[in-house]
């Protein structure tokens, strides 16, 4: 019953930190505020979902002590692993591919020291 609530919890959390990478991506300016909450907000999300995916394999093995389960889990650990590294890889690649092409950060930052010293 506690095991079936924390499942639960992490796949509606997990839900939540996706949902909030997608509205990121639509709402935020330019190319690294997207890319900010896209990698930080799934890989979150993702993390949580993949906790989920754990407890239930975790749960079904204790009780069916069936082996597959036991894969279950070894390789959503592994997946998670694979995720963090190659979300963060991919993000800075992308990051460097559009500074390279001379997209900067949108400019809504005043900054009135910078206007007052000249």
């Amino acid at each position: 019953m506690i095991l079936n609530v924390l499942i639960w919890a992490a796949l509606l959390i997990g839900l939540f930190f996706n949902a909030l990478g997608v509205i990121g991506i639509l709402r935020f300016p330019d190319v690294y505020t997207r890319l900010h909450a896209d990698t930080k907000a799934t890989t979150f999300g993702s993390i949580f979902t993949s906790l989920a995916v754990m407890l239930y394999g975790v749960s079904q093995f204790f009780s069916t002590t069936d082996g597959q389960y036991a894969a279950l889990v070894f390789h959503t650990i592994i997946a998670v692993i694979v995720l963090a590294v190659t979300n963060a890889t991919g993000a800075h690649a992308i990051a460097r591919a559009a500074h390279k092409r001379g997209h900067g950060p949108n400019p809504s930052v005043v900054d009135r020291l910078k206007e007052t010293s000249k």
